[in-house]
C-alpha cells in the first residue's frame, strides 16, 4: 500500500508555488549593501579608466625611437598617479611615469623600469626594443559610461560593491529584506538563560531558526514564546500580521495532541492549509499554509526536527521570497560504514566526515539530541524504502556547513 503522506520533493514544490517575492525596494549606502539583492540594473556613470594610463612604473616613450639595439633618450619630466603630464613626448624624448598615471601626449608605449639604465641626469638608456601599446591601459579598457555593470537580482558581495564604487555609485537600490516572524509555543518552554523549573525546558529551537533566517538575509521578528492556549497563539500571530511579516514560522504545537493548537488556531484565523504531514523523518508533522499575504510554516517542536525541517523548507522559502539564489546543499559522499534498509519515510540522519573524507552515521539518531546535531557535518539522506548501503558506496547528503 502506498504511503499517503506527501513526499519531501512535492512538499518543497508546493511550498514555493504560492510564495510571493518581496517587491518593496530601498536605497542603501555601499557600506550597508553587502549580501543584499540588487533591485535593478546598474549602469556605470563613468568610463574606467577615464584616460590611457601606465600599467607599470617606467618611462613613457615613442616605440619607434627604440630599435632592437636599444637607444638613449632624454628624460623631459615625470608624471605620477593623480597628476597630469606637463609636457609632450616627442622624437628622442621620454617621460618618467608611474603606475596609474595618465599617458603623456605623443607617447605610445611604456618601458618598464627594469629594462632601462640611467646614463646621466637627463639621459636613460633603453636596453630592449619597445612595441606600441606595451604596458598601457587604454581608456575604457574595463568599462565605459553607460555600460551595465551589475544586473537586477545580483546578490551583492565584495567584488560587486567594488565594481559599483568604480562605476561612480555611492548608493544602490536593493530589495527589502524578507521579514520572518518566529514563534515558539509550549507551556514547558522558558527563555534561554532562565533556569527551568519542574517540567520545563529552555526554548532553543527558536534561537536556531532565527539564526538560520538571518543567515539567509532575513530580518527576524521575535514573537517570543506563546503558551498552549488559542488566545496566546492568536495574540502572537496578530503581532506578526501587524508587523507585515512575509513568513511566519511556528515551532511546536503542529501535531495531533490535545495541546497542539497551532493548526486549529490558525485555521480559525483564516489560514488556507496547503499541506500537513509529510513522509519525512524527523519532521513528519510539518505544516504549510497561507494567512493572507503571509506564508506560514509550522515546524515540529523537537529542536532537531525543527532545525532539519527549517534547513529543507524555511531556507529555500526565505531565499525565494527575498530574491536570493537557491542554495544547493545536497551533494554525494562515500559511506564509511553499512547503512541499513530504510522505512517508508525519507530519513535525514546526522553524520560526520571521517579523516578520509567519508561520511559516518552517528550511532544515536534520536531527534532530541542537540549535541549530536551540533557535532554533525551533514545529514545523510535515506530515500523511502531504500535498500541497505555498504561501506564504500555513494550516498546523498545535505551539507550543514
Amino acid at each position: 500500500m502506498a504511503d499517503p503522506l506527501l513526499s519531501v520533493e512535492r512538499a518543497g514544490e508546493i511550498l514555493l508555488e504560492h510564495a510571493s517575492q518581496v517587491s518593496d525596494t530601498e536605497t542603501v549606502a555601499l557600506a550597508d549593501a553587502n549580501r543584499r539583492v540588487l533591485a535593478k540594473d546598474i549602469a556605470s556613470r563613468i568610463t574606467q579608466p577615464p584616460f590611457a594610463a601606465s600599467a607599470m612604473d617606467g618611462y613613457a616613450v615613442r616605440a619607434g625611437d627604440i630599435g632592437p639595439e636599444g637607444a638613449e633618450l632624454q628624460v623631459i619630466g615625470e608624471v605620477a598617479a593623480g597628476a597630469m603630464p606637463e609636457a609632450h613626448v616627442t622624437d628622442g624624448t621620454a617621460m618618467r611615469i608611474f603606475t596609474g598615471a595618465p599617458l603623456p601626449q605623443g607617447a605610445d608605449s611604456v618601458v618598464i623600469q627594469e629594462n632601462t639604465e640611467k646614463r646621466s641626469d637627463a639621459g636613460v638608456f633603453f636596453k630592449t626594443a619597445a612595441a606600441v601599446g606595451d604596458n598601457i591601459r587604454d581608456a575604457g579598457q574595463d568599462f565605459a559610461a553607460g555600460d551595465i555593470l551589475l544586473s537586477r537580482g545580483r546578490t551583492l558581495d565584495a567584488r560587486a560593491l567594488s565594481l559599483a564604487a568604480a562605476g561612480g555609485h555611492a548608493t544602490l537600490p536593493v530589495f527589502r529584506r524578507p521579514r520572518v516572524a518566529v514563534l515558539a509555543t509550549g507551556n514547558e518552554l522558558v527563555p534561554p538563560g532562565t533556569l527551568p523549573g519542574p517540567g520545563q525546558i529552555s526554548a532553543s529551537g527558536s534561537v536556531a531558526i532565527a539564526a538560520l533566517a538571518r543567515d539567509n538575509g532575513a530580518d527576524v521578528i521575535d514573537l517570543g514564546i506563546a503558551g498552549d492556549s488559542e488566545a496566546a497563539i492568536r495574540g502572537a500571530v496578530e503581532k506578526a500580521v501587524e508587523a507585515k511579516a512575509d513568513i511566519l514560522v511556528t515551532i511546536g504545537g503542529a501535531s495531533v495532541g490535545d495541546h497542539d493548537l497551532i493548526r486549529p488556531t490558525l485555521a480559525a484565523m483564516g489560514m488556507e492549509l496547503d499541506f500537513w504531514k509529510i513522509a519525512m523523518r524527523p519532521g513528519k508533522p510539518l505544516m504549510v499554509g497561507r494567512l493572507g499575504d503571509m506564508r506560514v510554516l509550522g515546524l515540529p517542536g523537537n529542536p532537531v526536527s525543527s532545525f532539519v525541517c527549517a534547513l529543507l523548507f524555511a531556507e529555500p522559502l526565505i531565499r525565494h521570497v527575498g530574491h536570493f539564489p537557491p542554495r544547493n546543499r545536497e551533494t554525494t559522499a562515500i559511506a564509511a560504514s553499512t547503512l541499513a534498509d530504510n522505512g517508508s519515510r525519507q530519513h535525514y540522519m546526522r553524520g560526520r566526515f571521517d579523516c578520509e573524507g567519508r561520511v559516518e552515521m552517528f550511532e544515536r539518531q534520536d531527534s532530541s539530541l542537540q549535541a549530536t546535531l551540533a557535532e554533525a557535518d551533514c545529514l545523510i539522506i535515506r530515500p523511502p524504502h531504500a535498500k541497505a548501503v555498504e561501506a564504500g558506496e555513494t550516498v546523498r547528503i545535505v551539507n550543514l556547513g
